[in-house]
């Protein structure tokens, strides 16, 4: 099938297969996926005009509500969390998106930004696994995973009687200082403008980049603020998905200032990729509670890197 705006021919079954397999890994760490489907469009399909950045949110657009559904019914959903992020990133999706435009329209310059993002990433998490306190956060990360399953089984009997589910997540405080919820008996405190500096940050590049800033900010979550990753993901996914309906409709706009170039996204293309996402993302998310934390941590550092190495082997001619 021939895909007009991306300038491309591929199999209809193609992209909704591909999307499929990455987002049921990468939901379980809080990641749409889309920072995986950029260089898979880019570098198997051909897909390099700016107009794959838009593309690449229109999948997000269609795939997150499912995985997001599936925290919300455990319980998992810590809402504030989800507000600082949405505030802080949907200005910086509007700079990142004029930023690629303006000034990374050619593929081999975007592909070393994102090489860059993304190794930092990727070291820095490879770095709190192999930190000193990896043992403690193990354990704790254990007793979380048995407590996730235990809830989402009260979830399912519950669910089978028409009652709300009791959440998992409770709120403490929530101020212009201070961001905190209990988890399980366990206290978690943030600087509500470390959260919201970070997210600022990462609607920047992630408007850059076309991945909503998913793929950045959970494992940022997870690295440097200790926030367990059963309890980011959500928010990071809904964040993700705010900020790509901005993005995309950022984008639509900006093909009517630069008509000379391909900015829109690939309507087709992009809720193809989205209905294979959607699949993936809500059995991933169902699925979370039974993969320990370590292994999703390793899996976003493992793929994070590989990508990462790629792009810069790529730009350099290797």
């Amino acid at each position: 099938m021939y895909f007009e705006t991306a300038g491309i021919e591929v199999a209809i079954w193609v992209p909704p297969l591909v999307a499929f397999v990455i987002s049921f890994f990468t939901s379980m760490g809080g990641v749409s996926g889309a920072f995986l489907i950029l260089p898979f469009q880019m570098s198997f399909l051909g897909y390099t005009s700016p107009s794959v950045s838009a593309t690449n949110q229109l999948y997000n657009i269609v795939a997150i509500p499912s995985g997001v559904y599936r925290y919300f019914r455990e319980g998992r959903m810590v809402w504030p969390l989800t507000w600082v992020v949405i505030a802080g990133t949907l200005p910086g999706v509007f700079i990142g998106a004029f930023l690629r435009v303006k000034y990374m329209p050619h593929p081999a310059n975007f592909k070393l930004f994102a090489a860059c993002v993304l190794l930092y990433i990727g070291v820095r998490m490879v770095k709190d696994l192999t930190g000193k306190n990896t043992g403690d956060k193990s354990q704790s990360e254990k007793r979380f995973q048995a407590l996730v399953r235990e809830h989402a089984a009260k979830v399912r009997q519950l669910g089978a009687k028409n009652c709300e589910p009791l959440p998992a997540v409770a709120v403490t405080h929530f101020n212009l200082k201070r961001l905190g919820y209990t988890f399980y008996g366990e206290q978690f405190d943030v600087s509500f403008w470390g959260i919201f500096a970070l997210s600022a940050v990462v609607g920047v590049v992630g408007g850059i980049y076309g991945i909503g800033g998913g793929a950045i900010i959970a494992p940022f979550f997870v690295a440097y603020f200790k926030l367990p990753v059963y309890t980011v993901a959500g928010a990071a996914l809904m964040g993700t998905f705010v900020t790509s309906v901005a993005g995309v409709i950022f984008y639509q706009a900006l093909a009517l200032i630069y008509p000379e170039m391909s900015i829109a996204p690939d309507w087709l293309l992009g809720i193809l990729f989205g209905i294979g996402g959607m699949a993936g993302m809500y059995l991933g998310a169902r699925f979370q509670k039974f993969v320990p934390a370590n292994a999703i941590k390793w899996m976003l550092a493992g793929i994070i890197v590989f990508t990462a190495l790629r792009y810069v082997a790529a730009f350099f001619g290797f």
